[in-house]
């Protein structure tokens, strides 16, 4: 049975999708040998080229935007490097952080194996800000590190820079790593997570998406529910959080 993607928006110009996590955008030469691809599936499933504007990390799961021919792509894509697109993510953290706050910490740039690199490139962070508002706490009755117990957030997260990884590495930055963050993430958390609640997956989702559309001018906001296997923790960890959210 061919595999198919939920689609959150589509008109003429435009289409957006909910990316489940693990899956990725396109082909990569770091996961040369992976068969699937939300643009293969993607064009598959509506007999159409796709061309995506921005990009999910592979564990991140929620709206993710094509466009249906280049120029479209082109106007968009515009759009998210000059920062006129504002993003909403949701995710869970290592620890109890202040019910609001600001992460202005640069980052410098990463590259894709195949980019080209300026010689002076590594050495550059650019500016990066992270605005987010906690929307619940638990504490689990397990040591995990020094501590006889555990506690943990639900946070929601608005980058204001598209910085690669961006979010994940400022929660790193404040020492609250998201959960199931194989890289920017504490393994023995992560391990618990697995284990109580059979999560393997990054605890990071792109819930909402506003931009102008590139034809009408008008204002669009793009929203996706979280995934099943995100919400299942969510109510595991003792929080509410609507199914039918949008």
């Amino acid at each position: 049975m061919q595999e198919r993607l939920p689609i959150v928006f589509r008109d003429e110009h435009l289409i957006a999708v909910h990316k489940p996590s693990g899956l990725l955008v396109h082909r990569t030469f770091l996961d040369r040998h992976e068969t699937r691809f939300a643009v293969q599936i993607l064009r598959d499933q509506i007999r159409q080229h796709v061309h995506p504007v921005h990009r999910l990390d592979r564990g991140t799961s929620g709206i993710l935007l094509f466009a249906l021919d280049r120029d479209v792509c082109r106007s968009v894509a515009a759009q998210f490097e000059s920062q006129q697109v504002e993003k909403t993510y949701v995710a869970i953290v290592r620890g109890h952080t202040d019910e609001t706050g600001v992460i202005d910490h640069p980052l410098r740039r990463q590259f894709d194996e195949y980019e080209f690199r300026p010689a002076n490139a590594t050495g550059v962070a650019q500016d990066a800000i992270t605005r987010y508002r906690r929307l619940a706490i638990a504490e689990l009755p397990h040591a995990v590190d020094r501590y006889p117990t555990s506690r943990y957030a639900l946070l929601e997260l608005a980058p204001q820079t598209g910085r690669r990884h961006q979010i994940r590495r400022h929660l790193k930055h404040i020492a609250h790593p998201i959960i199931g963050d194989a890289t920017y993430g504490k393994g023995r958390h992560n391990r618990l997570f697995q284990e109580l609640f059979g999560c393997h997956r990054l605890l990071l989702a792109c819930t909402e998406v506003r931009l102008t559309h590139p034809l009408s001018g008008e204002p669009l906001t793009l929203r996706t529910p979280l995934a099943e296997d995100f919400i299942s923790v969510i109510e595991q960890l003792g929080w509410n959080w609507p199914r039918d959210q949008l």
